[in-house]
């Protein structure tokens, strides 16, 4: 649509009585249709780069996942609805002794009974038939049992990249500590202090360098004392569905208030039943609406309901083009011209809504530690940004406006 305001605003400033008494030099009188020719020109041209952008975030994320499943073919495959997950293993719940009586006869084996710490959830690993698929194996189990919640132990991704930087430091921290946090990721370098850390992993706690980054900004945006549940280690599989179900369990058993989650995978029966457990306990869950962009599924664990779902803006403000999409938006925090800490202690420039959600979970655990309604306070924070009031590239507004990080 054409700008007509700016024809308006031009004939206005022609025909006002000041224009009378102000000496023009002479200059040609531009085409103003030709202008706004070129206008919409520019903006076609935008518009068609967004969207070449988009959809190339949307084949990228495809050809990650499956050069995910080719290279670690042992650990790894697609379940039935076509995502990654722990190869030859599914995950039951409310299934009765007669039940698994019936999967065993067809094969499905019993890998072990977990109850999981502090959320009261009881999960049953089957062994899938030999020879058989998970997606063959997940629909079949469906039909031996109907009553049952089953799925794969699907596996979840870090959202964010880093790349070294040579800048000075800055502040160490932007205010006081907070109530405690839980962090599920991989685990912070030793540069990097924390409270307590557990693996859930092979390998676990092995420290990483998004681990590091999140943990360094939790630190840095006043949350404390930090908990890390590291749920990768060295684990071709890492990132499970499973493994992060129980690191929240210790977190929630230790007294963890907020817990953050900087990773994006499908819907989990598994996942979504613990976060539940965890928010019935009182814990706010705050995740990451990941980096695929506005064309990728709907991410997880920030779908979630009653999940405080994150985006992140740049230093000028601007929606990152890689955010993904959750089916709710809660806030927006930096994700770019941000910085933390790697494996190796050293300062990165970072950049993805990873890195927005710990700023945003150090901000409700302010609030909490104050003893203040922490969504009121974040409310009252969050600078409008966008279209006037919540929208679904802003949410309700920017915290941790002034954050650049350590």
């Amino acid at each position: 649509m054409r700008p007509l305001f700016l024809i308006c605003a031009l004939f206005a400033l022609l025909t006002s009585p000041s224009a009378a008494q102000v000496s023009l030099p002479r200059v040609g009188v531009p085409d103003v249709g030709g202008v706004l020719d070129q206008v919409d020109d520019t903006l076609d041209r935008s518009t068609r780069e967004i969207e070449r952008q988009v959809e190339k975030l949307a084949r990228d994320r495809l050809r990650r996942i499956n050069r995910l499943v080719r290279r670690n073919s042992d650990a790894i495959e697609l379940d039935a609805s076509g995502a990654p997950a722990r190869r030859g293993e599914l995950l039951v719940m409310d299934a009765s002794a007669e039940a698994l009586e019936r999967a065993n006869q067809d094969g499905f084996t019993v890998l072990s009974r977990e109850n999981i710490e502090g959320l009261d959830l009881a999960v049953i690993r089957l062994g899938v038939p030999e020879g058989m698929s998970l997606s063959d194996a997940e629909m079949k189990l469906r039909g031996i049992l109907p009553g049952a919640e089953i799925s794969a132990d699907n596996l979840h991704f870090q959202s964010g990249n880093a790349s070294v930087a040579t800048l000075a430091l800055s502040a160490s921290s932007t205010s006081s500590a907070g109530a405690p946090v839980g962090m599920i990721d991989g685990a912070p370098s030793s540069a990097v202090e924390v409270s307590e850390m557990r693996g859930f992993a092979k390998g676990a706690p092995y420290p990483s360098n998004h681990g590091s980054a999140v943990a360094s900004l939790l630190a840095y945006a006043g949350a404390g004392p930090i908990r890390v549940a590291d749920v990768y280690g060295t684990d071709k599989a890492g990132g499970n569905a499973l493994a992060m179900a129980k690191g929240l369990g210790w977190l929630v058993a230790k007294g963890s208030k907020v817990v953050t989650i900087s990773l994006v995978g499908p819907r989990n029966a598994v996942l979504g039943r613990a976060i539940a457990a965890a928010q019935r306990k009182g814990v706010v869950v705050v995740a990451a609406v990941g980096n695929d962009g506005p064309a990728s599924p709907p991410s997880y664990p920030a779908s979630y309901k009653g999940v405080v779902a994150v985006t992140a803006v740049d230093g000028k403000r601007r929606a990152l083009i890689e955010a993904g999409r959750a089916l709710h938006l809660d806030y927006a925090a930096p994700g770019a011209d941000i910085y933390g800490r790697n494996a190796k202690g050293r300062r990165i420039e970072l950049r993805g809504t990873s890195f927005a959600t710990p700023l945003v979970a150090a901000r409700a655990s302010q609030a909490i530690a104050r003893g203040n309604d922490w969504r009121g306070v974040l409310d009252g924070e969050a600078i409008d940004l966008g279209r006037k009031g919540h929208d679904e590239t802003f949410g309700r507004g920017l915290v941790c406006a002034s954050c650049t990080g350590r």
